[in-house]
């Protein structure tokens, strides 16, 4: 049974819909996405503080360009509950009976309005990239978008995109969502350049984008609605490549996965009202418990060691160390 029979999101059945609404209703649509995104990891599990940070500029996105013609990929695609929405989706977060009717991540078969089967980091920007060169051979003119996380952009990948992305003068758009997160902190050069874009309102000369041959537009505020739409219209039908820079917050609208951002990137079902999962944690040892016992004894003996890891460290307890 839909839980939200009243929400305005139940008229939304795609991005026809959506372009039809005012600011203030965009604005409501929102708040009922989020409420739903909410309500729905609490009770499966899921990504929670990426698909909150990315709401408004989800909506934007689909208020100025015409998808599925113009085509949007999502880096790893873990923030596309909003996206799924609104285009078609919606009933699986508004009906519990359907919770399971999508997956988490963009799926081709799913809808026309996924064009890859994503799950890894910084794939992005290669496969816009590739897509433009071969809307340039066929003579298209649609709008080719990438959307990568300043936690993706730690990622050879995306280098290797951005490398070949700005050689071409043509349509091609990547939006860097900085919310200065990935699952765990972000550490590197690129973490300190991006905080200089920031402080300066974008208009820092150590612009790493430009210097590859980016135009580079800078959002202070990523999740006004307004303002997404405003940087959206002026970056379509560009005929060369611009790097969008919008700054975010993660967990918007849900005070613990602010407070605590690692851990509620990926949750598992949970008590709202008290933030606590629903199960206890199982005290059976893990892979990484039995290797964290391991390598505190060896610390403890004196032994020197170095942990190399994914950039999750808390996930490994590598945090504890």
């Amino acid at each position: 049974m839909n839980k939200h029979p009243e929400y305005l999101l139940n008229k939304i059945s795609g991005p026809q819909d959506l372009k039809k609404l005012s600011i203030p209703e965009m604005e409501q649509l929102a708040q009922e996405i989020r409420t739903l995104i909410l309500e729905k990891d609490a009770a499966e599990g899921g990504h929670l503080g990426p698909d909150l940070g990315i709401v408004e500029a989800t909506i934007a996105y689909h208020y100025v360009f015409d998808a599925p013609k113009d085509k949007i990929v999502w880096d790893v695609s873990h923030q596309t509950y909003p996206h799924k929405m609104l285009t078609g989706r919606a009933l699986a977060w508004l009906d519990p009976d359907h919770y399971e009717d999508v997956t988490p991540y963009s799926n081709p078969d799913e809808s026309p309005y996924d064009y890859y089967a994503v799950g890894h980091t910084s794939t992005s920007i290669a496969l816009a990239t590739g897509m433009a060169k071969a809307r340039d051979l066929m003579g298209g003119h649609e709008n080719i978008m990438a959307l990568i996380g300043d936690g993706s952009m730690t990622g050879g990948l995306a280098y290797e995109g951005l490398n070949n992305a700005a050689i071409k003068k043509h349509n091609l758009v990547v939006v860097v969502n900085d919310n200065q997160m990935s699952i765990d902190e972000n550490v590197g050069g690129l973490v300190t350049a991006l905080k200089k874009l920031r402080d300066s309102n974008g208009e820092t000369k150590e612009n790493p984008f430009t210097a590859m041959g980016f135009d580079y537009r800078y959002v202070a505020d990523g999740n006004d609605i307004k303002s997404m739409i405003e940087a959206f219209k002026a970056v379509k039908d560009v005929d060369h490549p611009i790097l969008l820079h919008i700054n975010t917050l993660k967990g918007k609208g849900y005070k613990p996965a602010i407070d605590q951002e690692e851990a509620h990137h990926w949750v598992v079902p949970f008590d709202l009202k008290t933030d606590k999962p629903l199960a206890p944690a199982s005290s059976a040892p893990t892979a990484n418990s039995v290797a964290l016992d391991v390598v505190s004894e060896e610390i403890e003996k004196g032994t020197k060691l170095m942990a190399i890891n994914a950039a999750i460290p808390g996930v490994f307890g590598l945090d504890k160390i």
